[in-house]
């Protein structure tokens, strides 16, 4: 599905991604691990298109498609989909009206019929119900005055509403005690599907406790430096990334 091939990229001239490579296949989940400042968000930024983040030298494809050359609305239109780490507060506009807006902009942009008020609040009421949120929550402006508990949870509902094919979490258990990671994390994994791959970022193990990667990649001085099973996830946790640090 995803295939990255030598990325280099930079961020206001300064080299960040520097010869990245891989792949995620349809049906998997694969987690990046890696100190600060190795480039995991970077590469997070550069795959969904947002400004400010050059790529210099290689390319990205999802399923054969150049997605470097697609401006960032039409990569999600793609089905391409980032939970951001920090969630952008969106005042005055509600939240229901901003996803009920992008999934039609979404729909459109693909030559698909526009989902009716009563099919959106139906399917609304149900993804909400699955993630324990209050409906009456999404009738506020969007993340304004939520707990960061409740900003990853309105990412993760985003998420089931708009059904996207490719993922990438960014650190999306930033924030969370312990009921609402095991609430976010139910909801990541029932959009576990053979036609969709996922991308989990992330500093710590506790996050791969609920949502088991098939693959774990270690990210460090801006490449993919090892690659392993679940297990590698479990040695990170142990030793930490110095071996792998001086290796970059």
């Amino acid at each position: 599905m995803l295939s990255v091939s030598n990325l280099h990229a930079t961020v206001d001239g300064k080299p960040i991604l520097k010869g990245l490579t891989l792949d995620v296949p349809a049906g998997e989940v694969h987690a990046i691990m890696g100190p600060n400042g190795a480039g995991k968000s970077t590469l997070s930024y550069v795959l969904t298109g947002r400004q400010g983040y050059d790529v210099t030298e290689g390319g990205a494809t999802l399923d054969g498609e150049d997605l470097l050359a697609l401006e960032a609305n039409e990569r999600a239109a793609k089905g391409v989909f980032l939970s951001f780490q920090y969630p952008l507060e969106i005042p005055g506009v509600p939240a229901l009206t901003f996803i009920r807006t992008a999934l039609n902009a979404q729909k459109k942009s693909r030559g698909e019929p526009e989902i009716t008020a009563p099919a959106f609040l139906k399917l609304a009421r149900e993804k909400a119900a699955a993630l324990k949120i209050d409906f009456e929550m999404l009738k506020r402006a969007l993340n304004v005055g939520f707990s960061g508990g409740e900003k990853k949870r309105m990412e993760i509902f985003q998420m089931a509403m708009l059904s996207p094919r490719f993922l990438i979490l960014d650190e999306t258990d930033s924030g969370l005690d312990i009921d609402a990671l095991r609430i976010v994390s139910e909801g990541v994994n029932a959009m576990r599907s053979p036609d969709r791959a996922m991308l989990v970022i992330t500093h710590y193990q506790r996050l791969l406790d609920y949502i088991k990667p098939d693959r774990v990649h270690v990210l460090a001085g801006g490449r993919i430096v090892a690659s392993g099973g679940p297990e590698l996830a479990l040695e990170l946790e142990r030793d930490g990334y110095d071996r792998y640090a001086k290796a970059a």
